[in-house]
């Protein structure tokens, strides 16, 4: 593979709901322009960008790929992403190595919540963007309510640069309204040929055409005049005037066909070429030096060399390969970079294009193209690798946080020692994964974004490490703690030839009210328990307050006064004293009314207006309290508080309720008591747990 000019690059990133057909487009289109000599296959598992194992398995994109295609001495790099949700982390890495995207429409279910969502990201990076409306070799496609849903639905100029001719069984052609080229597919010839534009449907190109002119026009000042003068603009001042606005964000091309049958490939790469902006005519990417603020820096082969990392993959065998896209000037193999992340400089030995799992070695990457190097030694994702001469770092990607916990356990006790190290090794190409150690219940902790994400990172240690893992529920962290105070005695007396043992001590046990650690008084007068024994006292509480009296959980909010006791001048020691503690400690809780606590989630849940009933309904359900309701434009945020024991699997209660639409956030709160009801359950249950042990 050759290396491109700037100019002669676009990078698209192929973004939308599961399902529309973004890897079988990609396949179509490297098929059609005689990229490949035969078309991969989803279900077959032999598509060139879903390559990798839990891709074929499953038949879904999990990770984002890239995918070149060379086509009339231009470069498209095709950004393959997953529709899943689940994988938004990859779908964001796709986004940001992109100069445009290109968001796949279903004409048959239309409008689906991954189209506003991808839409909402791609806006939140201010990317420009397209609409490829696929499936309209489909029965009941819909071209026309489609493309119309989405202009009521996005605001903006949406404009057709492409018409079907025909649906459903009748499709069999696309129309290029800018140029008036129809192409109609031969089946004797199993080839687009060009034909006339159908009578009927040249006053609909007139009409998509006119729309085209005036959206240019109303974004370009020098167009605009031109056009009241003229009425009219040469297709050579309507391609430069949607580049322009495609630049900006201001026009929004839709093009159309069907990727499982072909039909539209060819004119779809001419627009892609013509209307889609090569990386020196955007607005760049947001960079800052040193501790300035975030400005855009454009993408310039004259400026010293930079490079965004966007994404990482690790293999057990390979090692680690950082994907980048280069910013300004070039990289070359043999050469000495700066991570000004990591404030390191790193060895660049090859480097190489990719095209799904294939890697091609070359001498060089200029400014706007995408490429890979192994094994960096400090490098990460969102990492920025500059010349020396050029000191600034580039803005890193904004993950969403994981919020679906499940506990990691290895099936085998030999492969306990190697899961943290899988684990390291996942983590380190998916940003979106989170780990944290549960020290109380000794279990480990994944967080993902939804169960589809954790269920393809056990496999993954599976495949790639060989570790089978369970799944489990995470325990919850109770606690105890009591209601009514109460004086008691702990005494210890132990006499078994020579030195005995004699500890004895008084203590006032009352909820402690402004803290959860214990709260200890010393009280004693007379020295009737001498000093050198009471920190002996206060250690035998804290190590009695690991176990609590209900159910074993550990006691907080607990105030303690040492107020009396004895001693014996020979018998007496430290242990004793703590045991003596320790005795006062279970009498008392006992007798003090105690009670189970469960910590409750601070939660904050963003959905659409239409399904507020159903997620407060379900809020309640779940034992939670709605603290609030805030509008945000077309969405509602809910503040509450929720239990916790209720709430791990709300990611995928909230998918259920809002289709996909709602998102949430959450965080440690505070410990309330547990209904009595749900306490009995929870008792008994631990007690059946320990008569196990």
């Amino acid at each position: 593979m050759k290396s491109y000019r700037t100019e002669n690059i676009r990078n698209v990133s192929i973004i939308g709901h599961s399902g529309s057909g973004k890897t079988t487009l990609i396949e179509s289109i490297l098929y059609y322009t005689k990229n490949i000599d035969r078309m991969g296959k989803i279900e077959e598992g032999n598509t060139i960008s879903d390559y990798n194992i839990e891709e074929k398995n499953r038949g879904i994109s999990i990770s984002t790929s890239i995918v070149p295609c060379e086509w009339n001495n231009v470069k498209v790099n095709f950004i393959d992403t997953p529709g899943y949700f689940d994988f938004i982390g990859e779908t964001l890495e796709g986004i940001k190595a992109s100069d445009i995207s290109m968001i796949v429409v279903s004409s048959v279910s239309g409008m689906q919540v991954g189209v506003e969502k991808d839409w909402d990201y791609v806006n939140k990076y201010k990317l420009p963007r397209a609409f490829y409306i696929n499936k309209l070799d489909r029965d009941n496609s819909k071209f026309k309510k489609t493309l119309e849903s989405l202009k009521e639905y996005f605001g903006m100029s949406i404009v057709p640069v492409q018409y079907p001719i025909g649906e459903g069984e009748n499709f069999k052609g696309v129309i290029n309204v800018i140029s008036r080229k129809a192409r109609i597919f031969n089946p004797d010839k199993n080839i687009m040929e060009e034909a006339d534009i159908p009578e009927n449907l040249v006053s609909k190109v007139d009409e998509c055409n006119n729309m085209i002119v005036e959206a240019v026009a109303e974004n370009d000042e020098i167009l605009l005049e031109k056009y009241f003068d003229e009425g009219k603009l040469s297709n050579e001042e309507i391609y430069s005037g949607l580049i322009k606005g495609c630049s900006s964000g201001d026009i929004c091309p839709v093009m159309c066909g069907s990727a499982l049958t072909g039909i539209g490939m060819q004119t779809l790469m001419e627009d892609i070429v013509e209307c889609f902006p090569s990386p020196n005519l955007t607005e760049g990417i947001k960079a800052k030096y040193k501790d300035e603020e975030y400005i855009n820096v454009k993408i310039d082969e004259n400026e010293p060399f930079s490079a965004f990392v966007f994404k990482t993959i690790v293999d057990p065998f390979v090692g680690k390969l950082s994907l980048f896209k280069v910013i300004s000037g070039k990289i070359k193999e043999d050469s000495l970079v700066y991570n000004a992340n990591k404030n390191k400089n790193e060895k660049i030995s090859s480097i190489l294009f990719l095209r799904g799992k294939e890697q091609i070695k070359t001498s060089e990457i200029i400014a706007g193209d995408i490429g890979a190097v192994a094994k960096l030694q400090y490098t990460s994702t969102g990492d920025t690798l500059t010349d020396n001469s050029r000191c600034l770092e580039f803005q890193p990607i904004e993950f969403p946080e994981p919020m679906m916990p499940m506990a990691i356990i290895a099936k085998s006790n030999n492969d306990e020692d190697k899961i943290s190290t899988g684990i390291n090794k996942i983590l380190q190409e998916d940003i979106t994964l989170k780990v944290s150690r549960d020290i109380e219940n000794a279990e480990t902790i994944i967080w993902g974004i939804g169960e589809t994400h954790i269920d393809v990172l056990a496999s993954k240690l599976k495949n790639k490490f060989g570790i089978e893992v369970i799944l489990e529920t995470p325990k919850v962290p109770y606690r105890e703690t009591i209601k009514k105070s109460i004086e008691v005695q702990g005494k210890y007396k132990k006499q078994s030839g020579g030195h005995g043992q004699y500890g004895d001590v008084k203590i006032r046990f009352e909820p402690r009210l402004d803290g959860d650690d214990l709260e200890f008084i010393d009280k004693i007068v007379g020295g009737v328990v001498p000093k050198q024994y009471i920190p002996s006292v206060e250690k035998g509480l804290i190590e009695s307050m690991k176990k609590g009296v209900l159910a074993g959980y550990p006691v907080i909010r607990l105030k303690a006064t040492l107020y009396d006791g004895s001693y014996h001048s020979v018998d007496s020691s430290d242990m004793a004293f703590k045991v003596a503690a320790s005795m006062a400690y279970k009498k008392g809780l006992n007798m003090s009314e105690p009670v189970l606590l469960e910590p409750i989630m601070h939660v904050e849940v963003l959905s659409p207006e239409e399904y507020m009933g159903d997620i407060i309904g379900d809020i309640n359900k779940k034992r939670g309290r709605v603290l609030g309701m805030i509008p945000e434009g077309k969405i509602q945020k809910v503040i509450c508080e929720i239990p916790q024991a209720e709430i791990f699997n709300y990611t995928n209660d909230l998918k259920s309720i809002t289709q996909g639409r709602g998102t949430f956030s959450m965080k440690f709160e505070k410990y309330e008591e547990v209904p009595d009801l749900e306490a009995e359950k929870i008792i008994n249950s631990a007690k059946e747990v320990n008569k196990t042990i």
